[in-house]
């Protein structure tokens, strides 16, 4: 480790750099006039990484055999398998590709010579400043588009749990941006603390190369701890003002550091964009005699130069507590974002709201959260001048804080704030929009801290209700919502709905159908706002069931009758295969073992088992499942069927094959399995929480046949990489020397 922490830092990079410069210089051809070879990207820059590219320009003045030349230059390079981008370009050439691609143009004007004609290269150099100086009010919005649709596909870095130091918003690309910038005049864009948040993203991709040991920009979370040794990171000291939290990884450490760097980036970003567009609009030239426009949009917040600023009777010996929030809400409704000079304001002179807040603080609060689109703009803007950590002391805590499952995309702070904006796609559907709003934004408030945080997050956010002033009633429902936003989506996704106990105990712990509305739209909210992988259809289809079905126990008293086998298995020849778009059903003569093989046929098929339902009927053995594809392709109905009527007859050949499969996909990850009494109306549950894995159904249901366990019903919940499957078990529940066997069968399997 202290071996490799000698190439960290700013003078390993130059280091690096004249090594490179020097190698190069020894490989270009002596005596050659009118050609020179000049650096561009990190080498230009002299920010080489350990496993950097090389971005090379080969400059001449129409010079006879410039092919040789290039490739006596381009071959060793390839030879020493380093990456090559290169180039063979004229000055007029350069200079013309430069005009019209704002990329090469952005490319140029880091060159920096390196070797042969150094007046051909000081010309390059000059005439492309000048040229940027010229065409960069033409050429920045083209760039600013670029941007964007880079942004979209990367993500935000500062909210990003495995983010690309790079490429996404507020990586080292931005900094190159302004840089760029910054050379045109408009701003300062690289002041200290930009350029201190440079230094810190370049060290930290320095040890993410040298910990993988090749070239790579993203941060994935099993390299965080590895790349903070290297950077020699110290923990940070939990604040005692917030609570006491969970143990703080070096890992935690550097996603948090990466994070305050790339807002920082971002930020400065953002107010480049700004100045930018300012000049290419041209509002810095013939302004009215009275000044720039101002427009009123909200009480004491006008628009001024496309920004927001504060009206001039705001600005008062007292100003209003309220006010930081209001332009806040303003800001989100119109999308604008707010001047700086208005936020610095803010930050030093609006003085702190008091306990509990005027009822305009907390409709501005509510417009905010709710704002749709505007609201993550204006939350950071908001974030990055203190304002956030005024009105709501605790989030400092859980600022940049990460989120180790890895289902989720985000870090704690902007799964919450992200929470909310997608809560307000179902505001209509609700009786109180207002505290759906805030149940989405303070429903994960209780993560790092000690315990279930949604048992730990239920007091906090009922603190932070009342403080916000909303009457006791409304601070009972949004502890209620805490501490039950995941009790639709575990009930839907692992629990049979049609028995009449997962009805009933949802209803009773709910309470009422306006809260049941409220839990539904916020488990929406949470879904969207964690990642791909915590939502689906499926999923979608299950809460919307669930949901129905309580309301009509609510309203009617009347719970769903017991599963019932469909009636077209119970007459006709056996074996019995039926196949329904996502539905495939099996009836074969009565005989144990039939739910493990037909999960064996559909694991061959490439098919994903959602839920299954099996019974006994008149001496039939039912099977009943509900699937997806793996692969996003659908399983060939004709071959599938063919398939499930030998494995209904008694042909083990299919389950030969994929027992093999499954026997080398154990996964090594530690399992789990918990037993569920009373939770079903006619078995117990036994819930297996473990790392997904091929085969890993058909393994423990086999396990499950052969230590006699009869399985009614299976529900199976995949979250990334892991998996809780639920198996409604008939008669196993009462001695616990059988339940012993049960769970040791199950976790050997898995």
């Amino acid at each position: 480790m202290h071996t490799l922490r000698e190439h960290l830092g700013a003078a390993a990079r130059a280091a690096r750099a004249a090594a490179l410069d020097t190698w190069l210089a020894d490989l270009f051809p002596a005596h050659v006039p009118g050609v020179s070879l000049l650096a561009v990207g990190g080498l230009g820059r002299r920010e080489c990484a350990p496993y950097s590219d090389l971005d090379l320009v080969l400059l001449h003045r129409g010079t006879a055999g410039i092919d040789r030349i290039a490739s006596a230059l381009w071959y060793p390079i390839w030879d020493a398998r380093l990456g090559l981008d290169h180039s063979v370009r004229t000055v007029p050439e350069a200079l013309s590709v430069a005009h019209d691609d704002v990329k090469v143009a952005l490319g140029l004007l880091d060159a920096r010579h390196v070797a042969g004609d150094e007046q051909l290269s000081a010309e390059l150099v000059t005439a492309v400043a000048d040229q940027w100086r010229r065409t960069a009010v033409r050429l920045l919005p083209q760039l600013k588009e670029i941007t964007l649709a880079r942004w979209a596909t990367h993500g935000e870095l500062a909210f990003l749990l495995e983010g690309d130091l790079k490429e996404a918003a507020g990586g080292l690309r931005d900094v190159t941006l302004l840089r760029a910038i910054g050379r045109t005049g408009v701003a300062d864009t690289m002041r200290p603390a930009v350029r201190a948040a440079h230094v810190r993203l370049l060290d930290t991709r320095d040890a993410l190369h040298l910990a993988v040991g090749r070239r790579v920009d993203r941060l994935v979370a099993q390299e965080r701890a590895t790349v903070a040794d290297l950077l020699d990171l110290p923990l940070p000291t939990p604040d005692a003002a917030h609570g006491p939290t969970e143990s703080v990884s070096h890992g935690d450490a550097l996603l948090r550091r990466v994070a305050g760097d790339a807002r920082t980036v971002a930020h400065a970003l953002d107010d480049a964009w700004r100045a930018a567009d300012r000049l290419r609009n041209g509002r810095r030239r013939g302004l009215p005699a009275g000044g720039p426009v101002r427009r009123p949009v909200a009480r004491d917040v006008v628009e001024q130069d496309g920004e927001l600023v504060l009206a001039r009777t705001a600005i008062g010996p007292v100003p209003d507590p309220t006010l930081s929030l209001r332009v806040a809400a303003a800001a989100a409704a119109h999308r604008l974002p707010i001047a700086r000079a208005t936020c610095e304001w803010l930050a030093a002179f609006c003085p702190p709201l008091p306990t509990p807040w005027p009822p305009a603080a907390r409709a501005a609060l509510v417009s905010l959260l709710g704002s749709g689109p505007g609201l993550l703009p204006a939350w950071e803007t908001c974030d990055r001048y203190g304002l956030i950590d005024a009105w709501l002391p605790e989030w400092a805590r859980m600022r940049s804080l990460p989120q180790h499952h890895p289902v989720h995309r985000f870090t704690l702070d902007r799964h919450l704030v992200q929470a909310a904006y997608e809560a307000s796609a179902y505001t209509r559907e609700v009786d109180r929009p207002d505290l759906l709003l805030l149940g989405a934004f303070l429903h994960d408030v209780g993560k790092g801290l000690p315990g279930d945080h949604s048992e730990a997050g239920a007091p906090v956010a009922a603190h932070i209700a009342a403080r916000i002033g909303l009457p006791p009633a409304d601070v009972a429902t949004i502890e209620k919502l805490v501490r039950l936003h995941l009790l639709l989506p575990d009930a839907a996704t692992r629990r049979d709905l049609a028995d009449p106990v997962t009805i009933s105990t949802v209803a009773g712990a709910v309470g009422d159908a306006a809260t049941l509305d409220l839990l539904h739209a916020l488990a929406r909210a949470d879904s969207h706002a964690t990642g791909p992988a915590a939502w689906s259809d499926w999923k979608g289809r299950l809460l919307a069931d669930l949901v129905r079905r309580v309301h009509t126990a609510m309203d009617t008293g009347e719970l769903p009758d017991p599963p019932a086998a469909d009636p077209a298995l119970l007459a006709g020849d056996l074996p019995a295969v039926h196949l329904d778009g996502d539905r495939v059903a099996v009836a074969a003569a009565d005989r144990r073992g039939l739910l493990a093989q037909v999960t064996a046929c559909l694991t061959l098929h490439r098919l994903d088992v959602l839920s299954a339902d099996a019974s006994a009927v008149d001496g039939r053995a039912i099977v009943e499942f509900w699937t997806q594809p793996r692969y996003g392709s659908p399983a060939d109905p004709v071959a599938l069927a063919a398939d499930l009527r030998r494995v209904a007859a008694g042909d083990v050949s299919v389950t030969q094959r994929v027992r093999a499969r499954a026997m080398n996909s154990r996964s090594g990850a530690a399992p789990r399995v918990v037993w569920q009494g009373g939770a079903a109306t006619d078995a117990v549950i036994l819930e297996l929480r473990a790392a997904d894995s091929p085969g890993l159904l058909y393994r423990v249901a086999s396990a499950l046949d052969e230590v006699g366990a009869e399985v009614r019903a299976a529900r199976i919940s995949t979250l990334g990489g892991d998996v809780v499957d639920a198996f409604y078990l008939v008669g196993a529940g009462a001695d616990p020397a059988q339940r012993e066997r049960i769970g040791a069968a199950v976790l050997a399997a898995v």
